[in-house]
């Protein structure tokens, strides 16, 4: 079974940086879509971006336009996102989703990414 393992969370102040990895086992990176989605306490978990499998294009939501970006390795079955200018209501559990054939969904265990002010 494909398995995703995130990392890279922690605590940032507001307007910082934080690089979060996604490792992919069990599979390679071109076989999938790539989403980032993250989750706050008693809200909703929302999609951040989505990478195509095809065209490498990713979708960023209006909320982290212009401070986020999302890359990969392949070579190291990694997707990454550069998170910049973070403010606290970035502040949420963020995950790493991979889409295959049939619209399957592989989830991560998720990362904690606080914001402070």
């Amino acid at each position: 079974q494909v398995q995703l393992v995130e990392s890279g969370g922690g605590l940032v102040q507001s307007g910082g940086s934080l690089t979060l990895s996604c490792v992919v086992f069990g599979t390679t990176l071109d076989a999938y879509a790539i989403g980032w989605f993250r989750q706050a306490p008693g809200r909703q978990r929302e999609k951040i971006s989505c990478t195509t499998s095809s065209d490498d294009i990713t979708v960023y939501e209006d909320s982290v336009k212009g401070r986020f970006t999302v890359s990969r390795d392949n070579a190291k079955h990694a997707v990454y996102l550069q998170m910049n200018s973070l403010k606290p209501e970035d502040t949420a559990v963020y995950y790493c989703n991979a889409r295959g054939v049939l619209n399957k969904d592989y989830w991560g265990q998720g990362t904690q990414v606080t914001v402070s002010s």
